[in-house]
């Protein structure tokens, strides 16, 4: 006989961690922003998705990622530039904000596989699939939609996007290295608190 997994469930702590992440997203964008083709900002706000990920995890990740995306669609400007409202998600930036979102789930599945301890290598992995890659292929698509042009051209477009990118993914790799080795209770329910948890019970 199997034992189902409990469903995971989310308490203040979590909620609370989600906001600060969903602060951090935030924040990044106050520098501004500058368009490169379209309307589509390069913005330092992908920064914080991918640490929201690869530190929250996939389900706090996606929590902290998709309230900013509702403060934002009632109408608080917490995009690069001070955007905010509903039109930035009929925009051609509709795609890359649901990338943000989907690419906080992969990043953190990646990160935190099966609940191992985060290495430096699995975190870029996951940060380029889920930051880079994955927000590229929600937002080209819906950019070439609206802007009614070749997917062909649209994505070479965007190969401007790709330095900054994997700057901003090495830098995510960096922090959540450094924040393994002096503060591990930074990733709640997963590897480290498992492993307290082996250690505070009892040996029979």
């Amino acid at each position: 006989m199997t034992r189902s997994r409990p469903t995971p469930r989310l308490d203040t702590t979590d909620l609370a961690r989600a906001a600060v992440f969903a602060g951090v997203i935030a924040v990044l964008g106050l520098p501004g922003s500058f368009s490169v083709f379209g309307g589509v900002p390069i913005t330092a706000q992908t920064l914080g998705v991918m640490l929201a990920g690869a530190v929250l995890g996939p389900l706090v990740g996606a929590v902290s990622v998709g309230a900013l995306l509702a403060l934002v669609a009632i109408g608080l400007p917490l995009l690069a530039g001070g955007r905010g409202g509903a039109a930035v998600f009929v925009g051609p930036t509709a795609g890359y904000l649901v990338g943000w979102l989907v690419g906080a789930v992969v990043i953190g599945l990646i990160v935190h596989l099966g609940g191992r301890r985060p290495v430096w290598w699995r975190t870029f992995i996951g940060v380029v699939i889920g930051g880079v890659l994955v927000v590229y292929a929600c937002g080209i698509p819906v950019q070439s939609l609206i802007m009614r042009i070749g997917m062909d051209q649209a994505l070479i477009a965007n190969l401007a996007f790709v330095p900054g990118d994997l700057v901003k993914a090495v830098i995510a790799t960096l922090v959540v290295g450094a924040l393994v080795r002096g503060y591990p209770r930074a990733f709640r329910r997963t590897w480290a608190t498992r492993g307290a948890a082996r250690e505070a019970a009892p040996v029979r």
